[in-house]
């Protein structure tokens, strides 16, 4: 790539993300003279994230420029890499009907954005703007690539490729980098000695090798050391402070499957239907689910975000530490021709054996001067197949809604989620549907309004 590359933030106004994405992206050498183009429709939040930008620009010390858009087209000119990282329809009152609805009937959530009765909804209310934006990099800047921060990253990344398939992106998430240095954590070893493959679905994908490199250079297998530390009860470690969900889903599922899963416990409770049931609040005693505690965190992020930006709109510095996420890997091996390995989600073109072609996978990434280049994984485990296709259930249907414009197929979604199915009879699903397809009728696109 000649000259310096020109970067679109779309979702700007998630000023700490952005903060955190494009400080580690001016800190590289050869990203420090980059056109930062900032686009939010929120005009407040929007000047808190140019305030931001600026004096990452002038902290870091770097020669990059930045521009501020309300207009999503001319944030995209002549962009090279596009970041995208909004939620449509916010906490209030978008978040809160995707819990108090479901509440009703009876269905109690942890997160509620990727995958259950809260991610359908997420999914229809997000892909539409995501398509939006496709259309304009289609039309813009056909070369730029992708780098897709919003959940559901499945059914985003999904629907995306069946109607855009010439837009390169990539879906990008921390829950690998982030569960392999909780696990490292756990078993008191350096992250720089911890090696590991991982392959499956975004939030679902699981390692199927974790070990620690010898001084000779030979991988040590720490599944054993895993598996016994949580039968003896010394792991996982008590959570900090800050964190809301004890590890124990996850080494649970572990214990039964083998396997360890990427993403939190909390999380993956609302994935399957063996952790949240009706009249089993043991379960939730046991394992340490935080039900409904999501709406707090949010409420406390809100008021951190504000305050937060107050702190920097009256900084005259922004410090900065690395984030962890692959955007800044990516971008700058993109530009350099630097090789760095991310793990990304993709389509599957045979990646992993077991699942069904053309599904999003996330599987291990070179990134170099090509671009994003995804790695075979082979076959997973039977078990693990079969747990990921129920997932994959959801998500196929989801996006099936979308793409034919089928209200019939967001109740076959709902009514094939695991946890949804597990709790509720087929008319207390189809009666959710119809109220949640109600209450954000203002965000969702007019088919789904027609019954």
């Amino acid at each position: 790539m000649q000259g310096a590359p020109r970067i679109a933030f779309v979702g700007a106004g998630s000023t700490v993300f952005m903060k955190n994405l494009i400080g580690d992206i001016l800190q590289r050498e050869a990203l420090s003279r980059s056109h930062i183009s900032l686009m939010d429709i929120d005009p407040a939040r929007l000047e808190d994230a140019r305030i931001v930008a600026t004096k990452l620009v002038a902290t870091i010390g770097a020669e990059a420029t930045v521009s501020v858009h309300l207009d999503q087209r001319e944030a995209l000119r002549d962009a090279d890499f596009v970041i995208v990282a909004f939620q449509i329809g916010g906490y209030d009152p978008c978040t809160i009907n995707d819990f108090e609805i479901p509440k009703q009937f009876g269905l109690r959530q942890t997160i509620a954005d990727t995958l259950g009765i809260g991610g359908i909804m997420r999914g229809l209310r997000t892909v539409p703007h995501l398509w939006k934006l496709c259309a304009d990099m289609q039309d813009i800047c056909p070369d730029a690539l992708l780098l897709q921060y919003v959940n559901p990253m499945a059914i985003n990344m999904s629907a995306i490729r069946e109607r855009y398939p010439q837009v390169r992106a990539v879906g990008l998430c921390h829950s690998v980098q982030g569960t392999a240095m909780q696990l490292a954590n756990d078993l008191e070893i350096p992250m720089d000695r911890i090696r590991y493959r991982c392959a499956g679905i975004n939030h679902m994908a699981f390692y199927l090798e974790f070990g620690e490199v010898q001084p000779g250079g030979e991988v040590r297998d720490l599944y054993p050391e895993l598996k016994r530390g949580y039968a003896e009860g010394r792991i996982p470690k008590p959570p900090r402070r800050n964190v809301r969900c004890p590890n124990r889903v996850r080494y649970e599922v572990m214990r039964r499957l083998g396997y360890f899963v990427t993403e939190s416990s909390e999380h993956f409770a609302e994935y399957v239907p063996w952790f949240i049931k009706r009249g089993r609040d043991d379960l939730i005693r046991q394992f340490g689910i935080p039900l409904d505690e999501y709406k707090a965190r949010c409420i406390e992020q809100i008021a951190k975000w504000q305050e937060q930006a107050r702190v920097y709109r009256e900084s005259d510095r922004i410090e900065i530490d690395s984030s962890g996420e692959y955007a800044s890997d990516i971008i700058n091996s993109a530009v350099t021709g630097t090789p760095s390995i991310i793990y990304g989600n993709v389509a599957n073109t045979g990646l992993i054996a077991t699942l069904p072609n053309n599904a999003t996978v996330e599987v291990a990434c070179l990134v170099d001067g090509n671009g994003i280049q995804p790695t075979h994984a082979g076959a997973l485990p039977p078990q693990l197949t079969a747990l990921i296709r129920t997932n994959l259930n959801v998500q196929e249907l989801t996006v099936a809604a979308l793409t034919e414009e089928s209200r019939e197929h967001i109740y076959h979604a709902a009514m094939m989620d695991p946890h949804t199915a597990a709790e509720l009879d087929l008319d207390q699903i189809c009666l959710l549907v119809d109220k949640l397809l109600e209450a954000h009728a203002d965000w969702l696109p007019p088919w789904t309004g027609r019954a």
